[in-house]
C-alpha cells in the first residue's frame, strides 16, 4: 500500500458521516434528547477517555476485549476509549451526583470497539441512551422500554420487533452450588440452544434438566410465558418473573401496538451482570439489534454504592441510515438586495435551509448541495422557484 493511500483511508470498521445522514442524525439526536428532558431525565456527558479499570469495572466487566487501552504518559496508568457508556453513568450516579432517591440520566456520544462482534460490524459508534437508577419495580423497566420505543418511533423505524426475556427466571432456577465456571457453561448452553449437551452436563440433576429444557423451548410469542408457568409451577421465584414478564407484554401491546413482541426464555445476553428483564429491538431487514437494554442492579457497588438500576442504549449512526431524505437547500444569489437578505432571513427563520452565494460563486453540482429550490426576482420582486423551473 502507498504513502499517498494510506492517508487518506481509514480503518476497518470506521467511517465518515458525509453531509445528508449527518444532519439526520443530528436531528435525530436533539429530537431524542429533547424527549428524554421532557420525560425527566437529566443530560450527561462523560469523557471519551479514562482509568481502564473504571470503565471495566461492574457492568463494564463483559467489555475487556473491546475497550481499546493507551498508556497516559503522565500517570503512567493504563486509558481506556470507552465501548459502552453505561459503566461511566453508573460511576456518576454512584460519585458524581449522588441523590439519595431516583436518578434519570441521558447520554449521547461516540464509543470506540476494539474490534467488532460481527464481520463488518462498525467500530466508531454514536451510542445514545438512558438510565434510571433507585428503583427495584417492574414499573422501572416500563419506563425505560416506554423511551426506548418512543425513540425508534422517532427514528422512523417501521416493523419493530422487540425481543423480551427475563435473566431472573434461570437465576432463580440454578441451585446455589452451580456457580463460576459451571454456571458460565451453562448459560453458554442455553444462548446456543444446545439441549444434547445440557442432557450430558445435568444427567445426575434431572429436575433442573426439565426446567432448563423448557427455557430452551419457550421461544414465540406471549402465550409463551403461559406455557412456561405451567411447566415451572414448582419454582415461586420464576412465577414471579413471568408474572411480571406478562405485565410488561400487557402494557406494550396497550401502548405500543404496532410492535411484535417474540419472547425468548434462553436469550441471556449480558448474563453476567443483568438482574432481570433484558430486551433487544429490532427492525425490518435487519439481523442486529438497533437498541437494547435491561436491569442491571447493584451496579454501583464496584464503585462504593449499590442502586437498583434499568436502561438501554441505541446506535445513532445505525438508525440516521433509516431516517428520510434530509429537506432540500433553497440557492440564493450573491445580491446585497435589502430585500433579498430579509426574504432569505426570514425563510431561515422558518426552518429552511437557505446557502447563499458568495460573489462568483456558482451552484457546480446542485445535487451533491441537494439544492430543490432557488430564490430569483421575478416581476420585480424576490421568489422561491423550484431548481429546474
Amino acid at each position: 500500500m502507498s504513502r499517498d493511500l494510506q492517508r487518506w483511508l481509514l480503518p476497518e470498521g470506521v467511517e465518515d458521516v458525509l453531509p445528508g445522514r449527518a444532519q439526520a442524525l443530528e436531528s435525530l439526536r436533539r429530537r431524542s434528547l429533547d424527549l428524554y428532558a421532557a420525560h425527566g431525565f437529566d443530560y450527561v456527558i462523560p469523557p471519551l477517555l479514562e482509568f481502564r479499570a473504571s470503565l471495566l469495572t461492574g457492568v463494564g466487566q463483559d467489555l475487556a476485549l473491546s475497550t481499546l487501552a493507551v498508556v497516559d504518559q503522565a500517570s503512567g496508568h493504563q486509558l481506556g476509549l470507552r465501548a459502552d457508556m453505561t459503566p461511566q453513568v453508573a460511576r456518576i450516579d454512584a460519585h458524581g451526583r449522588p441523590l439519595q432517591g431516583v436518578g434519570r440520566y441521558c447520554y449521547a456520544g461516540t464509543v470506540v470497539q476494539a474490534r467488532g462482534r460481527h464481520l463488518g460490524d462498525r467500530r466508531c459508534q454514536i451510542q445514545m441512551g438512558c438510565e434510571l437508577f433507585g428503583h427495584t419495580g417492574i414499573e422501572a423497566d416500563l419506563e425505560i422500554l416506554d423511551l426506548m420505543l418512543k425513540s425508534l418511533r422517532l427514528a422512523g423505524c417501521q416493523r419493530i420487533v422487540l425481543e423480551l426475556g427475563h435473566v431472573g427466571i434461570l437465576r432463580s432456577l440454578l441451585p446455589a452450588d452451580i456457580v463460576g465456571e459451571r454456571a458460565d457453561a451453562i448459560f453458554d448452553m442455553l444462548q446456543r440452544k444446545a439441549q444434547p449437551e445440557l442432557v450430558l452436563a445435568l444427567a445426575e440433576q434431572p429436575a433442573l434438566l426439565h426446567a432448563l429444557r423448557v427455557l430452551v423451548n419457550a421461544a414465540g410469542d406471549r402465550s409463551q410465558i403461559a406455557q412456561a408457568r405451567a411447566a415451572l409451577a414448582g419454582s415461586a421465584g420464576a412465577l414471579q418473573h413471568l408474572d411480571d414478564l406478562e405485565h410488561v407484554c400487557q402494557r406494550l401491546q396497550r401502548d405500543f401496538p404496532e410492535v411484535d413482541l417474540y419472547i425468548d426464555l434462553s436469550e441471556l445476553r449480558g448474563y453476567r451482570y443483568h438482574t432481570g428483564l433484558s430486551f433487544a429491538a429490532y427492525v425490518e431487514g435487519g439481523h442486529v439489534e438497533v437498541a437494547k437494554g435491561g436491569r442491571y442492579d447493584d451496579v454501583g457497588l464496584a464503585f462504593g454504592r449499590a442502586r437498583p438500576a434499568t436502561g438501554f442504549s441505541l446506535d445513532l449512526l445505525s438508525l440516521s441510515a433509516l431516517q428520510q431524505q434530509a429537506q432540500g437547500r433553497i440557492w440564493a444569489p450573491a445580491d446585497d438586495d435589502a430585500e433579498l437578505q430579509a426574504l432569505v432571513e426570514h425563510l431561515r427563520g422558518q426552518g429552511e435551509r437557505v446557502l447563499k452565494a458568495l460573489p462568483g460563486e456558482a451552484p457546480v453540482d446542485a445535487q451533491a448541495l441537494g439544492l430543490d429550490r432557488r430564490i430569483e426576482k421575478v416581476d420585480g420582486r424576490w421568489s422561491v422557484r423550484p431548481w429546474h423551473s
